[in-house]
């Protein structure tokens, strides 16, 4: 039977929150999820919204909600992406200092039924965020520097999801890989045959003339 490949649309090139609003909206029926971006101009230079536009976009349309939390610290504003609707929220591992407060985050969204994602920037080794593997539903891999959208995919992500894919069946894990930057209609099929579940874009999406055709040769 062929793997099905999950669809996450980013919000990441739209400015204007009523335009993603909006977007999110025309989105239903097409995507599988609205990859929703949060940046505060700390752990990357962006600023982007919080969890206010989270629970605006949750009240107007009925996409799941994959939050990416490009911040500091995200610990103590966890509790906020649940209540505002998030279906999954992704950290990163560089973001905490004290890696204790890692595992209580992963916990905590995962004990209140949202699924918890980890992600790594490029330059982080896929062997430091190993041990957290074990409790995460996804590990999300940037192939591109976080922060900024339209960037070409970085080759360097290649061998680092093999080496997931590779980690996960060793170990018969359930956890979905996903990938995020630069991902497009020429190079989603490598990217699933070498394990990829979720595949975000945003660029490829927003600017086709025909987002739901786009979607279809993304998925394949």
């Amino acid at each position: 039977m062929k793997k099905y490949t999950y669809i996450s649309v980013s919000t990441d090139p739209i400015q204007s929150y009523q335009d993603i609003v909006e977007y999110a909206k025309s989105l239903q029926g097409l995507t599988d999820f609205l990859h929703c971006d949060v940046m505060d101009g700390k752990f990357v230079p962006k600023t982007t919204f919080d969890y206010n536009l989270i629970k605006t976009i949750n009240a107007n349309c009925l996409l799941p909600l994959d939050v990416h939390l490009m911040v500091s610290e995200p610990k103590d504003e966890i509790k906020k992406y649940i209540e505002a609707g998030a279906n999954i929220i992704t950290v990163h591992y560089e973001a905490f200092e004290d890696k204790n407060k890692l595992v209580e985050t992963i916990k905590y969204i995962k004990d209140h039924n949202v699924l918890a994602g980890i992600s790594l920037k490029p330059e982080t080794s896929f062997k430091e965020i190993k041990p957290y593997c074990y409790d995460v539903d996804v590990v999300l891999v940037m192939s591109v520097t976080p922060g900024a959208s339209g960037q070409k995919f970085g080759n360097y992500a290649y061998p680092k999801i093999k080496e997931i894919d590779a980690f996960r069946k060793e170990n018969q894990l359930n956890f979905k890989i996903e990938v995020d930057g630069g991902v497009n209609t020429e190079n989603a099929k490598l990217l699933t045959n070498l394990g990829v579940d979720i595949l975000v874009s945003g660029s490829c999406v927003y600017k086709a003339n025909n987002r739901e055709e786009v979607i279809n040769s993304l998925r394949g």
